[in-house]
């Protein structure tokens, strides 16, 4: 008989059925709000939907109005620079030489070589690049700052760094113990590859394969969103998730791409000790 009742709660499950209620299984992410929504990719957007049309008088043209106007067009943008200005977001450039930045003070290095990813690779996990406020007295024509934040999991610490894009120079560096900010795409997908490698990933395996007919053999196959879990706002925390806050921890949703949900919020993968645990 628990057998019978766990598959059941394990099965495909649609996106209105995604809802429920209570703090104990609450998660702070975004849904999709359709369960066949066209996803291509995580975090892809589903494609524009046919624009209207009149139903009246000659193709071209309006009665009484004169000849119909032309197809709208847009506008290209105009090329993104090397540098921005001001309080301008961050180029792609940007982006790319400040983490590069951030990873290279020489007095660091022989810490970084110690640091781990999400997937336990040599580095800290690239969490965030944003613009950094303005220093006072800089507000108009001071350079440009980013500040970065990785993960290390060899320490479980959160590093930030704070980078001027003018001089190249690392300003300002500190790192955390205890502070979980929004999970990275690639942690949610480390932490995916863990769930699929789990025995605990087996139910999931068997809705992926009554919803499609195929074997689940990767993360490619699933839509994937999620956060770090935080046990503040649960109700009963197992033992094995008592960490979670000094260790890194999230939880998943999933679903077939552009197809059925694949019930895996009970799944909580604690990225640190590289471990899942069933919940609820």
């Amino acid at each position: 008989m628990y057998e019978i009742v766990r598959r059941h709660l394990g099965k495909v499950v649609a996106g209105a059925a995604m809802a429920v209620t209570g703090t104990a299984v609450a998660v702070a992410v975004a849904l999709p709000g359709s369960a066949g929504a066209d996803e291509a990719r995580p975090g892809g957007s589903a494609a524009p939907g046919p624009t209207a049309s009149g139903t009246s008088g000659t193709p071209g043209s309006q009665e009484g109005d004169g000849p119909a106007p032309g197809p709208a067009t847009l506008a290209s943008p105009p090329p993104e620079g090397a540098k921005g200005v001001g309080t301008d977001p961050l180029t792609d450039d940007e982006l790319k030489r400040a983490e590069a930045l951030a990873l290279t003070p020489p007095a660091a290095a022989a810490q970084r070589d110690a640091q781990r990813n999400a997937e336990g690779g040599r580095g800290p996990q690239h969490l965030a690049t944003e613009l950094a406020d303005p220093a006072p007295g800089e507000e108009t024509g001071g350079p440009r700052r980013a500040l970065v934040r990785f993960y290390d999991y060899g320490r479980d610490e959160l590093i930030t760094r704070t980078v001027n894009l003018d001089t190249g120079k690392v300003e300002q560096s500190g790192a955390q113990r205890g502070v979980q900010p929004s999970a990275h795409p690639e942690e949610l997908r480390a932490a995916l590859r863990l769930i699929l490698d789990s025995p605990l990933g087996k139910g999931a395996k068997e809705d992926y394969k009554d919803a499609t007919g195929k074997e689940l053999t990767s993360t490619d196959q699933l839509w994937f969103n999620g956060d770090v879990y935080r046990t503040y706002r649960e109700k009963d925390v197992p033992q094995q998730l008592s960490k979670c806050g000094e260790h890194r921890c999230v939880r998943l949703v999933t679903k077939v791409l552009n197809g059925a949900w694949i019930d895996t919020r009970g799944l909580i993968v604690d990225l640190s000790a590289r471990t899942v645990t069933r919940v609820g």
